[in-house]
């Protein structure tokens, strides 16, 4: 999520961070519609070239996790259909082993939490159902509901890169979870006390599932912000690990969530899962605060390691995504990855094993691992070859305990 810059562009973007923040300290910048210049990108390597969708994070506040495909030069790829190498429904499903439907009694309601407004995200949802032939998720049949942070219809302000990440996520959620209803929560700003307020909207309505596809950098304030927006027993809280490699975000290092790392998915013949590697720039590590919960009983960090588990985030390895608002001057499908992909996903698998009120926090995938995938192989970053960054046998950071094998680890 944020991009190494030159030292005298660095200099130069600090002096615009700064004088913006002074006048607009909850605010997460002007509505580029653009994160930076591309990575990945055949010269490295590493297939399609890919730009964060949201603009860096400011003061503290928290940067989406979405990573858009483009062109060399940085400019998103959109098209009138889904791209061909996009996962959709049926990649996920067979890969992961995972029914369509919830076990629930009562459709479970998965929330979305993320900041500004999407105006055409129950639309753009309509054009997705449709496309993949899913139940309709209408606010007219009660599958469907936009608030705001406070639970109104007073909506915030719209965010074009913001917006993107809106329509992966409550996309990705229903495509998982077919009998759910999603719950979009749009806090007014980045911040962290105002997307912290969101969730706490979200359990206060009724959500079993919060998703949150968002971090920043960790700090001082991390455990007073677990116990004021994180602390929901019975509720199961997924966030994404983040998108610059080796390094812990916050809030994937509460205690009282469940971390996602990501993962890039190979299928095998008729979508059935393949192979699974750690992505090279997913977030995993030891956090500087939080406490270790007591689930966690790897020995080379003591305190909280992130990740929980994992799921597919390599935008070579992406999903298809809708979305008409209008991002870097292109709207329609694009191919869109990154841990704000996982956590969703994972959030999904929550709601159709259907037992969310029974889980405490993280911990039910640990006494369930039979039911994971155990992701042995790759590594996101330098920590001298120890599991923090490099997956291996059984539990490691950047894959955690691995990826759904089915509902029985959720």
């Amino acid at each position: 999520m944020r991009i190494k810059l030159a030292a005298g562009v660095a200099f130069y973007a600090a002096l615009v961070l700064v004088a913006g923040a002074a006048a607009h300290p909850f605010d997460a910048g002007p509505d580029h519609g653009w994160g930076g210049p591309p990575r990945g990108g055949p010269g490295h390597g590493r297939g399609a070239w890919f730009s964060d969708v949201c603009d860096a994070v400011v003061l503290g506040n928290a940067a989406c996790g979405a990573l858009v495909v483009t062109d060399a030069n940085g400019s998103p790829l959109a098209s009138s259909s889904p791209p061909a190498t996009a996962y959709g429904p049926a990649q996920f499903h067979g890969a992961y082993n995972l029914p369509a439907t919830s076990s629930a009694s009562t459709a479970p309601t998965i929330a979305i939490v993320d900041a500004y407004d999407d105006p055409n995200a129950e639309a753009d949802l309509g054009v997705y159902d449709a496309q993949y032939g899913l139940p309709a998720c209408t606010t007219a049949n009660g599958c469907f509901r936009k608030v705001s942070q406070t639970g109104t219809t007073r909506y915030p302000r719209s965010n074009s890169g913001w917006a993107l990440e809106i329509s992966l996520d409550i996309e990705t959620a229903h495509e998982i979870c077919q009998s759910c209803k999603i719950l979009l929560v749009e806090a007014s700003s980045s911040s962290m006390s105002n997307l912290g307020a969101s969730v706490n909207e979200a359990v206060r309505l009724g959500a079993t599932v919060v998703s949150n596809s968002y971090g920043g950098g960790e700090s001082s304030a991390d455990t007073s912000y677990d116990s004021a927006y994180f602390n929901h027993p019975g509720v199961a809280i997924t966030v994404s690990s983040g998108d610059s490699g080796y390094g812990v975000e916050y809030p994937a290092a509460s205690r009282y969530v469940t971390a996602v790392g990501g993962t890039t998915l190979n299928l095998g013949s008729g979508n059935a899962y393949g192979s699974e590697s750690a992505w090279s720039s997913g977030g995993s590590g030891c956090s500087r605060y939080d406490a270790k919960p007591s689930w966690q009983t790897d020995t080379g960090c003591s305190r909280r390691t992130v990740a929980d588990v994992s799921a597919d985030a390599d935008p070579n390895t992406g999903a298809a995504v809708y979305d008409s608002v209008p991002y870097s001057g292109q709207s329609g499908w694009f191919q869109v990855g990154g841990t704000s992909l996982a956590s969703p996903l994972i959030a999904g698998v929550y709601a159709l094993a259907g037992n969310a009120a029974s889980v405490t926090y993280g911990s039910y995938p640990y006494s369930h691992t039979s039911s994971l995938h155990d992701v042995s192989t790759g590594s996101n970053g330098s920590c001298g070859g120890s599991y923090l960054c490099t997956a291996g046998s059984r539990y490691d950071g950047p894959t955690g305990l691995g990826s759904p094998n089915g509902v029985g680890g959720f």
